[in-house]
């Protein structure tokens, strides 16, 4: 049988009104608003029904709102007896991951996802930054292009996320952000800056992840039921020590997709499953793997789950 494995959305998959089919359905969507509500004080249910989109978007708002969807989005494929042989998340969606393979509890993944929120979006306005995505440079291109600037300026810029073939994002100060944007587009490439306040995933998130490290500590990480693959080490991992150290160097340390997907390939996944709202995973799943024996899915509604269980017989 081949693997399956479910993969979780982060930032920027989110939108007002998402799972509102899945809480007209299951009981349980309820409840996990409740809990995530009552495990940060938020109004979570009201949040991602209503918005406003402003304050949906909010990282403080948006990371336990999003990491409460992607749970829904995955315990409505396991009510229906699909279960994954491995999981992973991009960014953010790590700690939904965590939550579906065993490690954390979902009270204390949306207790560390509040935190992290917070930490991030103090951090982006105690030193803002930016990122872009490129497209169409391949990453040893790239980093050539970003080691030249830092030759010439001094400062911070570096690959954020490695999110497929030719799909960089990158991220740092403002103006070499935007410096690199500029050489970029003189090769004839894209390069798109982002929405975005702060440069996630740079060294500029170095103190709000020696905080978060603090945070950390004080939760219980147990062993994984089955592998995640993390963001950092873009392996399958299995040791709880471990898996909350590279939780702590996440924050700032590059989310390495390309390589997380083309390894659970490796391992033998051919199934992958988005778990989460809309498509961004998946799409990029089909632009890495280099493969015609691979199945992707999403299960952004309840009606996706039945395309899913009808795809997986053919």
């Amino acid at each position: 049988m081949a693997k399956v494995a479910f993969l979780f959305p982060g930032q920027g998959s989110q939108y007002v009104g998402m799972a509102r089919e899945f809480l007209e359905k299951f009981d349980f969507a309820r409840q996990i608003f409740d809990q995530a509500g009552q495990a940060t004080g938020l109004d979570i249910e009201d949040l991602i029904l209503n918005g406003p989109e402003k304050e949906l978007t909010r990282t403080v708002n948006l990371q336990p709102c999003l990491t409460a969807v992607d749970v829904i989005c995955a315990k409505a494929l396991m009510e229906e007896g699909l279960m994954p042989n491995a999981v992973a998340g991009h960014s953010l969606g790590e700690y939904p991951a965590l939550w579906a393979c065993g490690v954390l509890g979902f009270s204390d993944c949306i207790k560390l996802v509040r935190e992290r929120g917070r930490l991030m979006e103090e951090a982006a306005a105690k030193r803002p930054g930016a990122m872009a995505a490129v497209i169409g440079l391949e990453r040893q291109e790239l980093q050539g292009l970003v080691d030249k600037i830092l030759q010439d300026e001094k400062g911070v810029l570096s690959i954020a996320n490695h999110n497929s073939r030719e799909q960089i994002v990158v991220t740092g100060e403002k103006a070499l952000v935007k410096e690199l944007c500029k050489r970029v587009k003189e090769l004839g490439k894209r390069a798109i800056m982002l929405k975005v306040s702060g440069a996630y995933h740079s060294p500029l998130m170095k103190e709000a992840s020696e905080e978060f490290g603090k945070i950390i500590s004080r939760f219980t990480f147990k062993s994984p039921s089955i592998p995640v693959y993390t963001n950092v080490s873009a392996e399958g991992e299995t040791d709880p020590e471990v898996i909350a150290r590279l939780l702590k160097e996440q924050m700032c340390s590059p989310v390495r997709w390309y390589e997380i997907v083309n390894n659970m390939y490796r391992d033998g996944v051919r199934i992958f499953i988005e778990t989460g709202p809309k498509k961004v995973l998946s799409n990029l799943v089909r632009k890495s793997v280099d493969a015609d024996d691979i199945k992707v899915f999403n299960a952004e509604k309840p009606s996706d789950i039945d395309v899913i269980k009808e795809g997986l017989c053919m």
